[in-house]
């Protein structure tokens, strides 16, 4: 927990300097996070305690120098490895991608159900509703989840809309348990 309020301070500082030099640092940072998870090698220079911090700024740089990542970005790197805080990078990102989203105007979401597809009605009908409640866009994915019996459930960050039949006979089962 600790970490993630840590994490949502230095996305909401780095997001504000990148608005003042007009960087787009979410994309820079999107860059990297690809490059990072694309090679393993670089993945454990970055975040095992096996190699020094001079090690790691040294191939650091080279990555950032190549990828012509602004100087804001390449100093919130060095800054994370010296400070031993490279660990929660994934963590700023995550960040970093909801306020930006926010600043867009729109809010990611998950739809999960059972079934491999989801109806094209339904979910117009569930982006319409949230367009409404929540007064912005929502990108809504559709993700298969074996788990659920039958029905939805929408995540929309932390407002989630349960439909399904397990929800359903939970709530009966507590209600006839507290009668």
């Amino acid at each position: 927990m600790k970490e993630a309020m840590v994490a949502r301070a230095y996305a909401k500082s780095i997001y504000q300097l990148g608005e003042e030099q007009k960087i787009d640092v979410t994309d820079e940072l999107t860059k990297l996070t690809v490059i990072i998870n694309e090679n393993n090698n670089l993945e454990t220079v970055m975040f095992l305690d096996v190699f020094t911090i001079e090690e790691k700024q040294a191939v650091m740089n080279e990555v950032l120098k190549r990828l012509e990542l602004s100087s804001l970005v390449r100093n919130v790197i060095n800054f994370l490895m010296d400070e031993k805080r490279i660990n929660i990078l994934p963590l700023i990102f995550k960040e970093l991608v909801v306020l930006d989203d926010h600043h867009k105007g729109f809010m990611r979401g998950v739809i999960e159900g059972r079934e491999d597809t989801l109806d094209e009605d339904f979910e117009t009908k569930i982006h319409s509703f949230l367009k409404e409640k929540l007064g912005t866009d929502p990108i809504l994915t559709y993700k298969k989840n074996e788990k659920l019996t039958a029905g939805f459930r929408v995540t929309v960050e932390d407002l989630q809309l349960d439909a399904t039949l397990d929800n359903q006979l939970n709530k009966l089962k507590s209600e006839i348990l507290n009668s």
